[in-house]
């Protein structure tokens, strides 16, 4: 028996050897079309960062462009899948694969050991360089002339890294920003004596003009590869691996480059009127716009709701009730706005694994965060009316409940009336903040209107001009309304 099992082993260990050495044997296209399949018909969601031209941004149509989306798309198409760019930033790129709401990230991200621990990258598609600029009427030329200054560069990137490590011999101190205009216009304004980026980066921006220049050579950076979280999505990477060497034999991954390294668009913006930039940039506000309107309606429609509810429970002398709506008020309130958006967009689905979008997150973010202060407006505004009025409408044979409803209620409407809108205007601020997470709000728009053109001062005028245009308009609607029905 023993004899009749070795041989069955030696004859299965055989058949192995010999099945391998038929595949060696194959053409390469064909063994990695036989491993790839099961990319082919899928559709993969793909995060990117916001401002790093020309590896990605957004063209004067509002469309992602740029060297990363135009390799990955074209690679997709050879390899018979398609993508969902989801552009959030750098560092909630990151955070979204690992949270796996992504399936990979491309965002002119370098290639580290530290990076390796937690993702499995492509071959590379870009080897970096990292240059220090400065404004244009600078004195500085060298990294010498630093000592005792302030210099930003970008965080996760390149540039930060150089910078760091130069820092001590140089003295001067590193602060990391994470978006590129920010990091420009700290050098613009003095803020910052040079910023150091990748050249490509700068190269663009100073094309676009952006007030700055280059004065230092070239320095070796790391290599720029495509990611996706350690020991997931093997077929996506081998497949991007695949189409990212046959855009390299054909000519076509030149191509990508030199149509965004070679040829900048100088034209496009640089001398382009502050009515023009307007006209060109309107219909992304607007569409901004309608989303940072949509988002206060309905979160504010479900603060409502919760308000009114946590808020009966705090004033019905229910000891439980009134604890569970101590505790939700003083959460919500107690933790900042941003610290509730990463933990229901990345924290909540990479415990649970189930994925939110972002204008879920974002309405749910804001609902909680504003119920919470619709709570205590709520239960102001009864604690405000006379102790009396319930004590003569319960002589009066009602109930409690109908006591709240008759007497109590209609008068703490007319008190909580104008805290409601200022609460109103406050929730519609707040959804600035959720640009972080890629909420195509207002303020994200115009992060990525600037992110090609590098126009901020227009741009954030623009943005604070439709801000308080729509917040005057809706403050003065909501007091003629409280005028007409509380009079």
């Amino acid at each position: 028996m023993r004899h009749t099992l070795m041989r069955g082993r030696t004859w299965v260990m055989a058949a192995m050897a010999l099945l391998l050495s038929i595949l060696s044997l194959l053409p390469a296209g064909l063994t990695r079309a036989w491993a790839d399949d099961s990319v082919k018909g899928k559709t993969f969601v793909i995060a990117t960062d916001t401002t790093f031209a020309p590896f990605e941004y957004r063209d004067s149509s509002g469309n992602m462009t740029g060297i990363d989306m135009d390799l990955l798309r074209e690679i997709a198409k050879r390899e018979g899948f398609t993508v969902q760019i989801k552009s959030i930033g750098f560092d909630a790129a990151l955070q979204a694969v690992q949270s796996r709401q992504a399936d990979g990230v491309i965002a002119g991200m370098s290639i580290t050991d530290a990076r390796k621990q937690i993702f499995d990258f492509s071959a590379p598609y870009f080897d970096s360089g990292v240059q220090m600029a400065v404004k244009s009427d600078s004195t500085i030329k060298s990294y010498a002339d630093l000592k005792g200054k302030t210099v930003v560069a970008k965080t996760g990137a390149e540039g930060l890294s150089f910078a760091q490590s130069i820092a001590g011999k140089y003295g001067f101190t590193v602060k990391a920003l994470d978006k590129a205009d920010t990091m420009y216009s700290e050098v613009q304004t003095g803020n910052a004596a040079a910023v150091f980026d990748d050249y490509p980066v700068l190269a663009y921006g100073i094309a676009q003009g952006n007030g700055l220049k280059v004065v230092t050579p070239k320095e070796q950076g790391a290599s720029y590869g495509f990611a996706v979280l350690k020991g997931q999505n093997a077929a996506l990477l081998s497949a991007f691996n695949a189409g990212l060497a046959a855009m390299k034999s054909d000519g076509s991954y030149q191509a990508t480059l030199d149509k965004y390294l070679k040829a900048p668009d100088t034209q496009s913006t640089a001398k382009q009127s502050f009515w023009g930039l307007l006209v060109e940039s309107f219909p992304a506000l607007m569409k901004g716009l309608a989303m940072t309107l949509a988002a206060t309606a309905l979160s504010l429609f479900f603060a409502s709701v919760l308000g009114i509810a946590f808020g009966f429970c705090k004033v019905s002398g229910v000891r439980i009730l009134q604890i569970l709506a101590a505790i939700y008020v003083d959460i919500f309130r107690g933790t900042p706005i941003l610290v509730q958006a990463f933990f229901f967009y990345f924290g909540l689905p990479a415990a649970t694994g189930v994925k939110m979008g972002v204008f879920t997150a974002g309405v749910l973010t804001l609902s909680l965060n504003a119920g919470a202060y619709m709570t205590e407006i709520v239960r102001g505004g009864i604690r405000s009316v006379d102790p009396g009025q319930m004590e003569a409408s319960r002589s009066l044979g009602l109930t409690w409940l109908q006591s709240m409803r008759r007497v109590i209620v209609p008068q703490a409407i007319k008190i909580a009336t104008p805290s409601v809108i200022n609460q109103f205007v406050i929730s519609l601020k707040d959804t600035s903040l959720l640009a972080v997470l890629g909420f195509a709000e207002l303020t994200y728009q115009g992060q990525q209107i600037i992110a090609r053109n590098f126009k901020s001062f227009q741009i954030w005028l623009m943005v604070g001009a439709i801000y308080f245009i729509v917040i005057f308009a809706l403050t003065k609607l909501s007091n003629s309304i409280d005028r007409r029905f509380n009079k």
